[in-house]
């Protein structure tokens, strides 16, 4: 993509920051919503779990990681010798907000039949279909963000 990295106050921030990725030994994970200038600054664009894989595939002594929270955790799951940095500490999905662990637990608890299964990187609906086996046949699943789970 090559977008522009604007200057501040005459500093060449692309430059600044290669100078700090080396100096720290860092790598930059940006997922495919972040905007195209933060994506052609970061070594790997994709998924979340697919970067945090990849993050922890290197040699790299810190991760930072544009993204939200979450990612960020999963990101130190997989790398825990690495330090992660998250640039928006207020960064949030959502998607993961829309459902907070208080309320997920009272519903587990009203409805113990219920099958909960977690999820990370994925569409509900495939992982649905590659995890029920007949034993799970007729039970109700919910389907949580893996935070809560």
């Amino acid at each position: 993509m090559n977008a522009p990295v604007e200057s501040l106050t005459g500093l060449d921030l692309r430059a600044e920051i290669d100078r700090l990725r080396k100096e720290r030994n860092a790598v930059i994970l940006a997922h495919y919503y972040q905007a195209p200038e933060i994506q052609d600054l970061a070594d790997f664009v994709g998924d979340s779990l697919d970067l945090s894989r990849k993050a922890a595939a290197t040699d790299a002594d810190v991760i930072a990681f544009c993204g939200v929270r979450f990612m960020a955790e999963v990101a130190k799951i997989l790398s825990p010798e690495k330090t992660v940095i998250l640039p928006d500490m207020d960064a949030g999905c959502s998607l993961e907000d829309s459902c907070p662990p208080e309320e997920f637990a009272r519903f587990r608890a009203a409805h113990p039949d219920h099958l909960a299964l977690t999820y990370i990187n994925c569409s509900g609906g495939q992982l649905s279909s590659r995890l029920q086996p007949a034993s799970m046949s007729g039970r109700i699943t919910v389907f949580s963000g893996d935070r809560i789970f």
